[in-house]
């Protein structure tokens, strides 16, 4: 199990900027078995999208609509940023912190969702 913590969220300017974290807690075997974490947020009446992904190894995957605008890193196993430049009214959201964890010894990816946090971009 693991469970995961945003925080962040709030009002920006459209123009402006935002810093996301995720902190993620369990067990040790599942810490050590996350392979990755990401961001991915919801917007009214709008499916879930990719924001953004990254590995284990730092290697990062972003959604069409943030690429160079949005910056996802790591520092640990257990933290994920989301730096986010040059917001846009559409980059209003949910935002939610995802894990895959891979499940031994069956090799499963489980995935964990925090709880989302609020993006508000003013106009």
């Amino acid at each position: 199990q693991v469970q995961l913590v945003e925080s962040g969220g709030g009002l920006v300017q459209a123009g402006g900027s935002l810093r996301l974290s995720c902190a993620a807690s369990g067990s040790i075997d599942s810490i050590n078995n996350m392979v990755s974490m990401g961001w991915y947020r919801q917007a009214p009446g709008k499916q879930r999208e990719l924001v953004a992904t990254i590995t284990r190894e730092g290697a990062a995957t972003y959604g069409d609509s943030v690429k160079g605008r949005f910056t996802i890193s790591r520092d640990n196993a257990r933290n994920t940023y989301l730096q986010g430049n040059s917001l846009k009214p559409e980059d209003a959201a949910v935002y939610y912190c995802k894990a895959e964890v891979v499940a031994f010894p069956s090799f499963t990816r489980v995935s964990y969702w925090g709880q989302g946090t609020q993006v508000t971009v003013s106009s």
